[in-house]
């Protein structure tokens, strides 16, 4: 029998109780006319109630389809997620039907997508759009309804929300925008909730106003974030851990400070190392060598070899599995936890 994160008890103010999210072996492929793509291929990881987790890496090497893939969203026929288990507390979500799903997102699990301008609909109104979820999954109506959409809009920081929530997405500007998604993300008191990417149409005194408001909301309604990011700056700012993502896979895990200080993978590391650095004059910033792999046919091996200035025979013939580097202190959301890299610099470099 399938069960559900309970709700048992639940006042409007109160999320749904805290759960830990823990994904196994995720592998989510795209079959296209020039072959498959293997967007995810064999990713895990937990995520704490309460813990910020980030996620890291360039373009297409897997951080959207992996958070597309928890609410079970990829793009179908195409789309397909092959293998592996999505927990959410005691319920593998690869294994609800449609209808049960559309319980649990939103609800449960909910996102905030990078551009607000495709995720708002331009011909209803704010009331309209933020009240949907509290409609749907809490069964409000009428005044009490409206209310909540007040609310919420409170909550988020805009002004005078009894007024705005008859305006209409274009009349409000992108970090408003921004804000009005956060608030139809947080209308249902999710446990977890995925944040993809959701200051790329801001400027950068509204991205710190926006991810201020984020930790604020957190640490007030108590749930978990996955937050994806090419910024380490916003990395460092909201995140307790970070998984670094290549090619459809984690390749590094770490604490936050450990990630920074003492990167282990040649990626991460020539990921950190690129960042300009704003008290040392160069003439030239650092890059990192070559492309990234083409999905549709990837080389055998560690798909950064042909990049890493530390390849080794193994590199080109044999995929490593994660290794343990070490133990490092976690942040605040958490005990000691661990610092692993999937890189044969720490297996056994005599096979």
């Amino acid at each position: 029998m399938t069960t559900f994160p309970s709700d048992a008890g639940t006042s409007l103010d109160a999320p749904s109780s805290p759960s830990r999210l823990e994904v196994k072996d995720l592998q989510t492929w795209f079959y296209t006319g020039r072959g498959v793509v293997k967007a995810v291929d064999g990713v895990s990881f937990t995520l704490e109630p309460g813990e910020t987790l980030g996620l890291v890496g360039e373009s297409g090497s897997g951080k959207s389809i992996t958070c597309l893939s928890i609410l079970r969203l990829v793009p179908e026929p195409a789309g397909r997620i092959i293998g592996g288990e999505i927990w959410l507390g005691d319920t593998d979500l690869l294994q609800l039907s449609r209808h049960e799903m559309e319980q649990i997102r939103g609800r449960h699990v909910s996102m905030v997508l990078q551009d607000p301008m495709t995720s708002l609909n331009p011909v209803f109104n704010v009331e309209k759009q933020v009240g949907e979820g509290s409609m749907y999954h809490l069964g409000l109506h009428g005044s009490g309804l409206k209310d909540r959409v007040q609310q919420l809009l409170r909550w988020v920081r805009i002004p005078a929300p009894e007024v705005r929530a008859n305006d209409y997405p274009h009349q409000m500007s992108g970090g408003m925008r921004q804000r009005i998604v956060g608030a139809i993300a947080l209308s249902s008191q999710p446990s977890v909730l995925i944040a993809d990417e959701p200051t790329t149409s801001l400027d950068v005194t509204i991205q710190a106003q926006y991810l201020q408001l984020l930790k604020d909301l957190q640490e007030e309604h108590r749930f978990s974030m996955i937050f994806v990011t090419h910024d380490f700056g916003i990395v460092a700012r909201v995140c307790d851990r970070v998984a670094v993502m290549y090619a459809g896979r984690i390749v590094e895990m770490a604490p936050t400070r450990e990630l920074f200080g003492s990167p282990r993978h040649p990626y991460a590391r020539a990921l950190i190392h690129s960042l300009p650095d704003p008290d040392t004059e160069v003439e030239w910033l650092t890059t990192i060598p070559g492309q990234p792999p083409s999905l549709y046919d990837l080389p055998p091996g560690c798909p950064f070899a042909p990049r890493c200035s530390e390849a080794m025979d193994i590199c080109t013939q044999e995929y490593p599995p994660t290794f343990e580097t070490g133990i490092a202190e976690s942040g605040a959301a958490g005990p000691p936890a661990s610092h692993t890299a999937a890189c044969w610099l720490y297996g056994d470099k005599s096979r």
